[in-house]
């Protein structure tokens, strides 16, 4: 199933949350005294996507709307692929979507002595043994949905040998994976998760926050129940692919004797032209595909963030597509339709040129100058007006001057005459092309003074205005035109679909060295957002400094010109 916005289409109405229902109901019957406990569970091992966004949104909302607390838990249960890194780049990804734990921040780590005391406890109740099978036979014992698994030769040790090898793993005297500890449950069971599945594992690896205190480490679907089950969860809200392992956490939970939080799984988030799976991101960064985990290219937040999304604009989306049971792909054009809504009422107005072409006004005097009066967002009048310079020599696109026009193309040709944007209206009365290649590299036009404002006084009409830059006043930036990082709908695809890196868009990002802006953006700083008049919305990138600006483009306009133009090419071929 794929949810689709088009562009003409009126706001959608919100969606119902059943998992609120299901808190309204608990609410209702007092259970946990009334208490509404959530978490955010991530493991920090690569930066958060837009799916995260999702549960962040679900999970801290949701303890917003009950007056509940939320958790903020690093699951580092797995030192080989976790660093500091990643946990300082959550932090800010959460902080800056708009949500805060207080003093609730808590690591998994944080309960390694308590999960092995567990463990132990297990261990007494002949309810788990020491494993010297090794990864690839525990598989092969394992079975198939459909054939019962084989026990391990292991399996009846005694409990005393089962405590004394353990308490030997804990001390280091074994070598990575020559033993495991595994839960003992049924190896005929129906569900793959409750035949003797590993608990702890054998890992020399320094841990980024206990050091090298351990050498074994707990499985998640261990460490998982338990650590919601310490810190009183009463939701614990998980993704769909986690609900074939509440049986297993309630199996750990009941023979511990310990608190039940209440799991309720919901679908993960997929969109169109993305890719979710952080394995893949990883591959895309560490190969080079991408400049690094914020890329503007990239699903995650700090390359959303980067790019000059808004967090508005992504809680608005979280909350519009709601949460369901059933896996769907959201059409990313849904995504885009709240960010330019936000845009639109938050970004200035201002003029850029980003393939300019030169104009010279003949009729204007050489030495004059003028400052004319433009409105900074007709969305929100109390963001008032600027004053923009007027000169001789202008800046405008190359793509709005054709010497030979289709039909319905109303921008600048020979003869014709336009308006520009806030100043006049003009007229091209030749083009200088290059005697080399042919180029048009400079236009000279004529003005008149009466349709200063852009109004003729004889109500004379125009079908375009253009938007302009003065070539005097200028400033020269550096802007990077982003556009979606994959050419298909579901590069993720299908197992048969092959690698899905053939699928990345190969114009995913094209560099303008030399484009013209007006001056007013000279004080622009880091993550200012702006629309540049019909050429969409933009941000200052990080890379800016006193030397050079840099701009990204965040989204495009909606441009009807644009859609016969590539209507147009689309025939062409």
């Amino acid at each position: 199933m794929t949810e689709k916005i088009e562009n003409n289409k009126e706001k959608p109405e919100r969606s119902a949350n059943f998992i609120h229902q299901i808190i309204d109901e608990d609410l209702k019957n007092n259970k946990n005294d009334g208490r509404i406990h959530t978490r955010f569970p991530p493991e920090p091992n690569g930066y958060l996507h837009i799916g995260h966004a999702k549960s962040i949104c679900l999970n801290f909302g949701t303890a917003k709307k009950y007056n509940g607390l939320c958790n903020l838990r690093f699951d580092d249960t797995n030192p080989s692929k976790e660093e500091e890194e990643y946990v300082k780049s959550i932090t800010e990804d959460i902080r800056w979507l708009g949500f805060d734990w207080e003093d609730r921040l808590y690591f998994a780590s944080d309960y390694f002595d308590k999960m092995y005391e567990y463990a132990v406890q297990l261990i007494k109740k002949g309810k788990a043994y020491v494993c010297d099978l090794s990864a690839e036979e525990v598989r092969e014992h394992r079975g198939t949905p459909l054939i019962a698994g084989e026990n391990s030769p292991y399996r009846e040790r005694s409990i005393k040998e089962n405590l004394e090898l353990f308490e030997c793993m804990r001390r280091g005297e074994f070598p990575d994976g020559a033993r495991t500890l595994r839960a003992k449950i049924d190896m005929a069971s129906s569900n793959l998760n409750m035949r003797d599945p590993v608990m702890y594992r054998i890992l020399h690896e320094s841990h980024h926050r206990t050091g090298d205190k351990w050498c074994i480490y707990p499985m998640y679907d261990w460490a998982h129940g338990l650590e919601d089950s310490i810190e009183g969860i009463t939701h614990s809200i998980c993704t769909l692919e986690f609900e074939d392992h509440r049986p297993l956490y309630d199996w750990f939970l009941d023979e511990l004797g310990a608190y039940h939080s209440q799991q309720i799984e919901f679908a993960r988030l997929n969109l169109t032209y993305t890719i979710m799976s952080k394995r893949k991101l990883l591959e895309l960064v560490e190969k080079g595909y991408v400049n690094g985990w914020d890329d503007p290219r990239m699903p995650t937040i700090s390359g959303l963030r980067r790019r000059g999304y808004t967090s508005e604009s992504i809680r608005n989306f979280a909350d519009r597509i709601g949460v369901a049971k059933r896996e769907s792909i959201v059409d990313v054009a849904l995504l885009e339709f709240y960010l330019r809504e936000d845009l639109n009422k938050r970004s200035p107005r201002v003029m850029g040129v980003l393939r300019p072409l030169k104009v010279v006004i003949n009729n204007y005097p050489e030495d004059k100058e003028e400052y004319l009066t433009a409105i900074n967002n007709p969305e929100d009048p109390s963001a008032g007006t600027r004053k923009i310079p007027f000169s001789k020599v202008l800046y405008i696109e190359k793509t709005d001057f054709m010497e030979n026009p289709p039909k319905k193309f109303y921008r600048l040709t020979p003869g014709r005459e336009v308006r520009l944007r806030y100043a006049y209206f003009i007229t091209c009365t030749d083009a200088v092309k290059d005697k080399r290649t042919g180029e048009i590299i400079e236009l000279h036009c004529t003005y008149d003074p009466a349709t200063k404002g852009g109004d003729a006084p004889d109500r004379r009409k125009v079908k375009s205005t253009l938007h302009w830059v003065s070539a005097k006043h200028a400033i020269e930036a550096e802007v990077r035109l982003y556009d979606r990082l994959f050419k298909v709908e579901n590069p993720a695809g299908d197992k048969d679909i092959g690698d899905y890196k053939k699928f990345l868009n190969p114009i995913s990002l094209e560099i303008l060295p030399r484009c013209f802006l007006e001056p007013s953006l000279i004080s622009a700083k880091h993550g200012d957002r702006f629309q540049f008049e019909r050429m969409g919305y933009f941000c200052v990138d990080p890379d800016s400094n006193n030397q050079r600006m840099v701009f990204n483009r965040t989204i495009t306009l909606r441009d009807t010109w644009e859609r016969i133009q590539k209507k147009q090419a689309k025939n062409n071929r």
